[in-house]
């Protein structure tokens, strides 16, 4: 049987992890909703968004929130959990990592959404180009602020 300390511990433990997730998950989120914002702006996403029948910019404004929660806690939670599996000791280069793999299934999840339409090919480079930049300064910016606050070891 755990003795009461080692119990506290292993709850101080997951309050801590907790709280890294939390300020990770929405840094990563506000980063990759930022970018999401002046994306949704340029000419090009206006077509794009019309590829895919989106025509409500604040519902594609909160879609691009709760997805960027989501890539966010994916990324943050890999990063806090297994930062000391990867081989190199930097959070920002591992975050990026994270978010490749995050960036290469939303392309995979892109390519079957975008083979329903007449130009799938354009539909798929178009938005793999948008997304790109998506996914990947959110990694930058969780893995920046990893390190600035809670260091790289």
């Amino acid at each position: 049987m755990e003795t009461p300390a080692t119990d506290r511990t292993k709850q101080q433990k997951s309050h801590e992890f907790s709280k890294k997730l939390i300020k990770l998950t929405v840094a990563g989120g506000a980063a990759f909703w930022v970018v999401d914002f002046a994306i949704i702006l340029s000419p090009i996403a206006v077509e794009y968004m019309a590829a895919f029948s989106i025509s409500s910019l604040p519902l594609a404004l909160v879609e691009a929130l709760v997805g960027g929660l989501i890539i966010g806690c994916f990324v943050s939670f890999f990063l806090l959990r297994f930062f000391d599996k990867f081989p190199t000791k930097n959070p920002i280069l591992q975050s990026e990592v994270l978010s490749l793999v995050a960036l290469v299934i939303a392309l995979i999840v892109l390519q079957i959404a975008a083979s329903r339409t007449s130009d799938a090919l354009q539909v798929f480079l178009v938005g793999a180009m948008l997304n790109v930049p998506r996914f990947l300064i959110p990694g930058i910016v969780i893995g920046y602020l990893y390190k600035r606050l809670y260091g790289s070891a």
